[in-house]
């Protein structure tokens, strides 16, 4: 919870002339929404972000942000402005596990191809930057149940480091509902990918993704619009799971943003 603490919501509102204020959490996996003057330019980090007609726009920290990150406004009068945010470090949970077999820790080389064209299918879906700006309307939890798994986690199998896990772990029964955490349009549907087996993922605007991995219903359909609240499908333990849970992750683009920092804590969770 000390995680949480640090990652309290923040308003940051600086002392210098220009319309600007970030609305979220300055910490490694936090997301911000930003307000500026309508017809400026956003860049972050020296890369140009989408900036909605009304001056709206997001930007977000990965799990290993460095110290500080670079916020660049270019407004319509020929002004230019340059922010460094201060980024909040965060201390992830690393397990060490030795002794497993081979095929625990490396994927048989048969099923490589198929693990390929499937990473390609999900790209594609995050990659996706429409207007929308569904993300504006807030977030709620996808499912209730047990937090099992925490984002920026990573487990070092037979001393090989794995990839960290970058989303939240919610242990339940199988069958238990699965809703829409905030509005947005299904981009991507899968019954049985390898790694995630029931796959869903819905895209929020401004290249901002939910993904639920490990599903087993499925109730919507590619390019269906989703109300935040709609169910759309139930927890199973499809895929490369050990239990039914669902793991629920967010992805602005490339950077993998921590969902537990958007939405109050669950109620009766540890």
């Amino acid at each position: 919870m000390a995680v949480l603490a640090l990652a309290a919501s923040l308003v940051w509102q600086p002392a210098t002339a220009g319309s600007l204020s970030l609305d979220g959490n300055r910490v490694q996996g936090g997301l911000m929404v930003g307000k500026t003057e309508p017809s400026t330019e956003v860049l972050f980090e020296g890369k140009s972000i989408r900036v909605s007609p009304a001056g709206d726009f997001i930007i977000g920290f990965t799990r290993d942000a460095g110290p500080t990150a670079v916020l660049e406004l270019r407004y319509a009068d020929g002004s230019v402005r340059k922010e460094a945010l201060s980024v909040a470090r965060r201390d992830y949970d690393i397990q060490r596990i030795d002794g497993l077999p081979p095929k625990m820790v490396t994927p048989p080389p048969e099923v490589l191809d198929r693990i390929k064209r499937e990473n390609q299918l999900i790209k594609a879906a995050r990659d996706r930057d429409t207007a929308a700006e569904y993300f504006l309307k807030g977030w709620i939890w996808p499912a209730k149940g047990r937090i099992s798994g925490v984002y920026g986690s990573q487990r070092i199998l037979n001393g090989e480091p794995r990839q960290p896990h970058y989303g939240v772990d919610i242990a339940a029964p199988v069958g238990t509902p699965v809703v829409a955490p905030s509005e947005g349009v299904v981009t991507l549907v899968a019954k049985d990918l390898y790694y995630t087996g029931g796959t869903i993922l819905i895209d929020h605007g401004h290249g901002l993704s939910s993904a639920f991995l490990h599903m087993h219903d499925v109730t919507v359909k590619k390019g269906q619009t989703v109300r935040q609240g709609q169910k759309i499908g139930t927890i199973g333990k499809s895929g490369r799971a050990s239990g039914p849970h669902l793991d629920w992750r967010i992805n602005l683009f490339d950077a993998r943003i921590d969902p537990a920092l958007l939405v109050p804590r669950m109620e009766g969770s540890q």
